[in-house]
């Protein structure tokens, strides 16, 4: 499904995405405003109010680094690299949906294989021999009934899927919390490697970018984004896959969790899981049935695209509608920064919740993040 992405189109929406204080809304609101990210470009004098783009954005806009420009098409040059932003036909269709989506992703491998039905499955780094075992058998499976793993290529859980997917010769897609030419954790760089030669690993972070702890949230929602449903394997009650799975469930995706020992503290999390309304799943089949339906509609879909290939790409979704939990986090918020256990008081909403509804309002554009764990209303 190749894009007819314009060169000087490439080098404008490389421009914005890595312009400062410009986030994925703002950047995708810009191109589709436009009519492209180059004509955004040169537009720059009518649109800065209208989206209230600061200085620092316009200057960067105005006169981008070319060295840094240059060395991302030299990235995007090689055989099986690849920008899909939001202009394009390509881009996934299931994350499109989703509020928060990232303007574009770089992607080493091939980015077709985003529309297929994909399963995302998550959990604990530090899982047991157990849920290791889980995580691979319960990938090959659904691999072989024709799903792709997608997972977060992390120690633990996200490694046993990929390699599980990899085992039944199926796909498996990787989100990365980093460029796409950085490997985090190092130790999965043979790993990386065989998914970019058979799956995909994607990323909304421009190559060069390095691994930081703010980033890691911010993939989850893709991982999520991508999928049909998450599956969550092993995870501490304040794991990172909470947050996957919460993610999920904003989304308007299923979520499934396996349980386990009741003495095994990385069962917790997904007990609270189970508790709060995901489907309890003991087999493969189990997850592969309930989501059947819903892939056989993701195949309708790909293949009017492909009856379609020049059909207009669609324009900004609709803003998500925010349920009470998200009004009653705005109402806290003022446009005093004040920290998370302030608002977690004010809110009455735990920490762990508000550190995925957090990510959403910020990436919507509706909350900013000023450093030390503080936040304010936009």
């Amino acid at each position: 499904m190749p894009n007819d992405r314009s060169p000087d189109d490439t080098r404008a929406w490389l421009a914005l995405l890595r312009a400062p204080g410009i986030g994925s809304a703002t950047a995708r609101g810009l191109a589709v405003r436009a009519g492209g990210a180059a004509a955004a470009l040169a537009d720059l004098e009518r649109l800065r109010a209208e989206f209230a783009l600061a200085d620092a954005a316009l200057t960067w806009l105005r006169k981008p680094d070319d060295a840094r420009i240059a060395a991302d098409l030299d990235w995007l040059a090689a055989p099986d690299h690849h920008l899909v932003t939001w202009t394009d036909v390509d881009y996934p269709p299931l994350l499109r949906e989703i509020g928060a989506a990232p303007a574009a992703l770089f992607v080493a491998g091939d980015p077709t294989l985003l529309w297929l039905p994909q399963i995302a499955l998550v959990g604990a780094r530090s899982a047991t021999a157990g849920g290791i075992a889980n995580a691979r058998q319960f990938a090959r499976s659904l691999a072989g009934s024709g799903f792709a793993i997608t997972s977060g290529l992390a120690d633990g859980i996200d490694g046993a899927a990929h390699a599980g997917a990899l085992d039944a010769g199926g796909a498996t897609i990787a989100v990365m919390g980093t460029g796409p030419d950085l490997v985090y954790p190092r130790k999965h760089r043979d790993l990386a490697a065989r998914i970019a030669e058979r799956g995909a690993l994607v990323t909304e972070f421009a190559p060069g970018v390095e691994a930081q702890a703010a980033f890691f949230p911010r993939r989850n929602r893709i991982i999520s984004g991508l999928a049909l449903g998450t599956l969550v394997v092993e995870a501490g009650v304040k794991s990172g896959s909470l947050i996957t799975a919460r993610l999920a469930g904003e989304q308007g995706r299923e979520v499934f969790a396996l349980p386990g020992s009741i003495h095994n503290p990385l069962a917790r999390g997904c007990h609270l899981l189970i508790r709060q309304g995901a489907k309890l799943v003991e087999t493969a089949d189990e997850v592969a049935a309930e989501l059947a339906p819903l892939a056989a509609a993701l195949g309708e879909s790909l293949r009017a695209r492909l009856a379609a290939p020049d059909a207009p790409v669609a324009a900004e979704p609709a803003p998500a509608a925010r349920d009470a939990d998200y009004r009653r986090v705005l109402d806290a918020l003022g446009y005093d920064p004040i920290g998370v256990d302030e608002l977690a008081e004010r809110s009455a909403l735990s920490i762990g919740a508000l550190s995925s509804m957090l990510l959403v309002l910020e990436l919507d554009g509706e909350v900013i993040s000023v450093g030390g764990g503080r936040y304010s209303r936009a």
